[in-house]
């Protein structure tokens, strides 16, 4: 006669057994816990979590934003002359745009599911747009093959984000909507300035195109962006205003450039001014709209607020000279170092943010 069953609970101490799995789960319980960032390892029937993490496997696709920060501020300090903060702006661009290509290329080629799905997201162009904006101020340190290799890069990229970002279009969209105007209008930034710094007049007109077409690409982006954003955004809702910097900023170095001379310089200027009016304009609303509705935790998404202000500022100092309006200077000035403050301040609540959860942006 065979044994009754033996009800395995009562043979098995109660700090030995396996904790409940959720109801509605299929993940062992300490895997669905594993710290994120970390890979959970399977080993003798166990689930481990390896110790040398990758703290950049949080880093969401907007956090290409800080990279465009202070690629911009870098550029902004570099036009008025203060060259030595310029560097150190474009030390930290460089380093951030090192760690965030590295962290590209992994999941292009290590997690293609997570890059797909990130891939579609507005918020992927700013890999586009912060290549242009590095290269743009390489170009002005006079690393033409550097800033031509990053130029051939970001051109690379910019049509499949693009199309999958145009692709999953919706209405009522946050402020990284326009991101698909600021790529476009950060290749305009790049050629233009690089066709003005090597002589290929090809690069100039390339610049005219993407110009052109990052024009449209506001209008789409406007005609979809949830206008209630400006008051409850958490940061990305600039960038409705420093998408229409960034193409005052390529008007103002299509009007200098000897191309484009009579109607066609007269029409670049016009854009230019009217473009860095606007932006200007929207600077004044969306200030008003954080002192009327403070938003002081910190958001990965606020670098996305300091691009612009360091554009708007980079703008005003860039069109004084080709537009003939000197009184631009001293109020790009003006905006450059409250840009400098913003950084500074979204920076230590940055180191302030990741003493308190490591690993995050």
């Amino acid at each position: 006669m065979l044994p009754p069953p033996v009800d395995s609970r009562k043979v098995i101490p109660e700090h030995r057994r396996a904790p409940a799995r959720p109801e509605g789960s299929s993940l062992p319980p300490r895997w669905r816990a594993a710290p994120a960032g970390r890979d959970p390892v399977v080993s003798a029937g166990r689930v481990r979590v390896s110790v040398r993490a990758r703290w950049w496997a949080e880093l969401p696709p907007a956090a290409g934003a800080a990279v465009m920060a202070a690629g911009i501020i870098s550029t902004g300090l570099h036009v008025l002359g203060r060259e030595l903060p310029s560097l150190v702006a474009l030390i930290v661009c460089a380093a951030l745009w090192l760690v965030l290509a590295a962290d590209f290329t992994v999941r292009l080629f290590g997690d293609p599911r997570r890059f797909r799905a990130e891939a579609d997201t507005p918020a992927a162009l700013t890999a586009v747009a912060a290549t242009t904006v590095l290269g743009a101020r390489l170009s002005l340190l006079g690393w033409q093959p550097l800033a031509l290799g990053l130029l051939a890069l970001a051109a690379a990229l910019w049509p499949g984000l693009l199309i999958a970002v145009l692709r999953h279009w919706g209405r009522r969209m946050p402020g990284a909507a326009f991101l698909v105007c600021v790529a476009t209008q950060g290749l305009a930034v790049l050629a233009g300035t690089l066709a003005a710094a090597t002589g290929r007049d090809w690069l100039g007109r390339a610049a005219l195109a993407a110009f052109c077409l990052g024009l449209l690409l506001y209008a789409e982006a406007l005609v979809r962006f949830d206008f209630r954003e400006v008051v409850s955004g958490a940061g990305d809702h600039w960038v409705a205003g420093g998408a229409l910097s960034i193409t005052a900023l390529a008007a103002s170095g299509l009007t200098a450039s000897h191309l484009w001379t009579g109607w066609a310089h007269t029409a670049l200027r016009a854009v230019a001014l009217a473009t860095l009016g606007l932006s200007l304009a929207w600077y004044a609303v969306l200030l008003a709209a954080e002192a009327l509705r403070p938003r002081p935790r910190y958001d990965v998404r606020r670098w996305a607020s300091v691009f612009p202000l360091g554009m708007t500022a980079t703008a005003c100092l860039s069109a004084a000279g080709p537009t003939g309006v000197e009184w631009l200077r001293p109020l790009g000035t003006v905006l450059l170092w409250i840009a400098v403050g913003a950084w500074l301040l979204t920076f230590a609540k940055l180191v302030a943010t990741r003493r308190l959860a490591p690993g995050g942006w």
